[in-house]
């Protein structure tokens, strides 16, 4: 690391060159354009969609970050590493939350015979039910949404974000 890396916000903020020093920006493609405005819009609807998902993953009693957790592992039990490569978070951000549902009873940790340590993460019951409880809202909710939006034009999106996702997880 740098003296530059460690240098608190003030040293920061005094190292910043005067305007006219500032390198041009270079010419964007019409694509690199484009693709800003769909990372701006990206943001945006993270935004709604996190709001949306709040309420209903009230339904269930539970939160929506508690409800991307969950979903992890569903379908099978899974280490809280892998649970995070799934959703694309840190396993630190799901390790807390997975450490909350197995308190409240809504998930449990199993042993993992590939791992001693790593211990599984899976649904119990009560999470199932929770979930059940959250798809109730959530099928009518994404029915009467996607009215709004040609089905052709969703798979459309659904494969450019794909197609995105993929590229930048390739690094």
């Amino acid at each position: 690391m740098t003296a530059k890396d460690q240098a608190g916000p003030a040293e920061r903020a005094a190292a910043v060159p005067p305007r006219a020093e500032w390198p041009e920006v270079g010419k964007r493609s019409e694509g690199g354009v484009v693709l800003t405005d769909v990372v701006l819009a990206t943001f945006r609807l993270n935004a709604r969609l996190m709001e949306a998902a709040q309420g209903l993953a009230a339904n269930g009693g539970i939160t929506a970050a508690w409800w991307q957790v969950l979903g992890g592992v569903l379908d099978e039990p899974r280490s809280v590493a892998d649970a995070g490569r799934i959703m694309g978070v840190s396993r630190q951000a799901v390790q807390r939350i997975a450490d909350l549902l197995v308190e409240r009873g809504l998930a449990e940790y199993r042993p993992n015979p590939a791992h001693r340590r790593a211990k599984l993460l899976a649904c119990t019951e009560a999470g199932y039910w929770a979930i059940r409880q959250i798809s109730l809202a959530q099928g009518p909710w994404t029915t009467e949404l996607a009215k709004a939006v040609d089905v052709d034009d969703l798979r459309t999106t659904l494969s450019t974000l794909q197609t995105l996702i993929t590229k930048l997880e390739e690094g």
